[in-house]
């Protein structure tokens, strides 16, 4: 999927053409580069090569475009403090040329997206993935900004039933209501607040050809308090037999999991109806992750 599909509704046109356009004014040290188009579409965020070693990342959407200025003012900090390499803003563009929103030019990271289902190492992963996550609740929260997703899942109700409704007759909305149901009965996070990335999902992830973990990008949903919601990749990553490493490393009680699971769910229904006509794979994974929670019986 190419770079200029639109994602939401009211979204610019971006494309290889405006961000040269953007370079070529903004930046000319690096007009001289390609521009290429990152193959697989990010929903918020439309991502483009400059040259081998840098990247154009381009908000598709006025709330991304304010996750940005996030991005910006927190990843160099929390950068020396985690086991692997996130991303590294290297200078923001000024809205421009038809584009209203600011833009980043970053360090290009190499790695591969985890292929759903033909993992190569998947207890190995699971543990990179808890320690990555480890690593990041045990960063300082002091004046942190609140992450998206750290909201009690009681908040989420009136979207997830809504979208329940919507996918009528593709899901079993009985199964679906009652989990859902079942889910707001649980404890809120009682513990202190801890940094969280938001949104790891298996296009937020790279690794390495032998299938380890390599780098995590796209922080625009980070912040702190409840972290429970980076528990998601067990559901829209990882099989069922590599779970309970996860789970064990991240030392997630009962309640934890099961909250967990919810936001996975919770995520994947609002996902679908939303993005079924303009991201085919982001939708491919929102029903995998159904179906994989329906069958979940671990808690």
């Amino acid at each position: 999927m190419c770079a200029a599909t639109r994602m939401h509704p009211d979204e610019p046109v971006v494309d290889a053409a405006l961000v040269r356009r953007l370079i070529s004014a903004q930046f000319p040290q690096w007009e001289h580069l390609p521009i290429t188009p990152v193959g697989s579409a990010a929903a918020d965020n439309a991502m483009f090569r400059l040259g081998p070693e840098l990247a154009v990342r381009l908000p598709r959407v006025e709330w991304a475009a304010g996750d940005l200025r996030r991005e910006r003012q927190w990843l160099p900090r929390l950068a020396p403090r985690l086991p692997l390499p996130i991303p590294a803003p290297l200078a923001v563009g000024r809205p421009a040329a038809g584009y209203p929103w600011e833009w980043a030019v970053l360090h290009w990271i190499d790695g591969v997206n985890p292929a759903v289902g033909a993992l190569a190492a998947p207890d190995a992963l699971a543990r990179d993935l808890a320690g990555f996550v480890n690593a990041l609740r045990a960063v300082d929260p002091a004046d942190a900004p609140a992450g998206h997703r750290s909201v009690p899942l009681a908040s989420r109700d009136g979207a997830t039933r809504a979208a329940i409704a919507q996918l009528a007759g593709s899901i079993d909305t009985a199964a679906a209501t009652a989990l859902w149901d079942k889910a707001l009965r649980l404890p809120d996070h009682a513990g202190p607040p801890q940094w969280m990335h938001g949104d790891l999902t298996p296009g937020n992830l790279l690794l390495s050809r032998s299938g380890r973990l390599t780098a995590v990008i796209d922080f625009a949903l980070m912040g702190v308090g409840d972290p429970t919601a980076d528990l998601i990749a067990a559901w829209n990553l990882l099989p069922a037999a590599a779970r309970p490493t996860f789970r064990a490393a991240l030392r997630a009680d009962d309640a934890m999991w099961a909250r967990g699971r919810a936001w996975a769910f919770s995520i994947a229904l609002v996902t679908i109806p939303y993005y079924r006509h303009t991201d085919a794979a982001l939708t491919a994974n929102a029903r995998h992750v159904v179906r994989e929670v329906l069958a979940d019986r671990s808690v």
